[in-house]
């Protein structure tokens, strides 16, 4: 088991990662957060992402078409990093997701993914994700 915290740690563990947090996708609001968070804080964050998210699930263009095809990352680059947008299983009304913003210079996108899913699915097996 490694709740929240150990996932959180985890999480900023994984090279290039700056900033995690996790929010609460029903309410909008950061359960909890880790590691540099300069431009806004976690609650700015875990704001502002929930509407991405939202935007992103509400959006008929994005959708694959195929039943049980649900979505599970977001992810969101620029010229000096990568931010990770992924959602917890679980449905939406009180689904948890987590933002990890990475840096470019010392981050690898694809290992950041894969391993952000592994630990994710291990927070979700340990019955804290439901």
């Amino acid at each position: 088991m490694i709740g929240i915290e150990g996932c959180l740690k985890r999480i900023m563990d994984i090279p290039g990662a700056r900033s995690v947090t996790m929010v609460d996708g029903a309410s909008g609001l950061a359960i909890a957060a880790a590691g540099e968070h300069d431009l806004v804080d976690e609650h700015e964050d875990a704001a502002a992402t929930t509407d991405v998210v939202r935007a992103v699930l509400g959006c008929s263009a994005l959708a694959t078409g195929r039943d049980g095809d649900d979505l599970t990352e977001i992810i969101v680059c620029g010229t000096r990093g990568f931010h990770l947008l992924n959602l917890v299983d679980g449905d939406f009304d009180g689904r948890l997701f987590v933002h990890v913003l990475c840096d470019d210079d010392t981050g690898n996108l694809a290992m950041a993914r894969f391993q952000l899913r592994a630990i994710l699915a291990e927070f979700a097996e340990d019955g804290h994700g439901r």
